[in-house]
């Protein structure tokens, strides 16, 4: 959901020239400027080295809930999975900025109680000490798909089914809590092109960044 929202984003922004959308479906996307790799490997990069140059951000959108996910299985596709793309990325593009969507109440000190917060911080982590140019944590907390973007998480589907129309509401007064999916995009874009003060980013920082954006 998160991804097709910053897809729409990096598409319709003057300043980004090419974009390169990698994941295991097609996007449905038709854009002068997208270029799309669809495979089923998202572990291993060696065969697509060449397409993977000469990029100035990644904007790292996967993931899936640990909904009923026991520790190895949820850490395989997100610490394993979000390292394998990093690790290939960063001696290609060492000038690259690398943005990662995390979680709010993600635990940096990989010790705490919650199993997936600690393997959220344990990727955190990881991606921080690679020799990127710069990367930034995005830890969004509640989301509001704006332009009909959609989870592939059945659980999250009926959530926004139910409770959608509140967020709207609670955006305005609770923007520490809540954030956008077009709000997430321009905030990426925005520290793509010019940084940010901190590497963490909680919704109230995204937030404010995509209205710096926006000006």
């Amino acid at each position: 959901m998160v991804g097709q929202g910053v897809l729409r984003e990096c598409l319709i922004d003057p300043d980004a020239e090419f974009v390169l959308s990698i994941g295991r479906t097609a996007t449905g996307k038709q854009h002068a400027k997208l270029r799309e790799i669809v495979r089923k490997d998202m572990f291993n990069y060696a065969d697509i080295e060449n397409d993977l140059r000469g990029y100035d951000a990644c904007f790292f959108c996967l993931g899936v809930s640990s909904s009923g996910m026991k520790e190895a299985d949820y850490r395989r596709l997100t610490y394993d999975l979000t390292l394998a793309a990093a690790q290939a990325l960063a001696p290609l593009n060492p000038q690259m900025t690398f943005i990662y969507v995390s979680g709010a109440g993600t635990d940096s000190t990989e010790k705490g109680g919650s199993m997936w917060a600690r393997v959220k911080g344990a990727t955190e982590n990881a991606l921080l000490r690679l020799p990127f140019k710069a990367a930034y944590m995005f830890r969004p907390g509640a989301i509001q798909p704006t332009h009909g973007e959609v989870s592939k998480t059945r659980v999250y589907r009926m959530l926004y089914v139910a409770t959608g129309w509140m967020i709207p509401i609670l955006l305005p007064i609770f923007p520490k809590y809540v954030t956008t999916t077009d709000r997430i995009g321009r905030a990426m874009l925005e520290v793509a092109k010019h940084g940010a003060p901190q590497k963490f980013l909680e919704s109230q920082d995204i937030n404010d960044l995509a209205l710096k954006y926006s000006e």
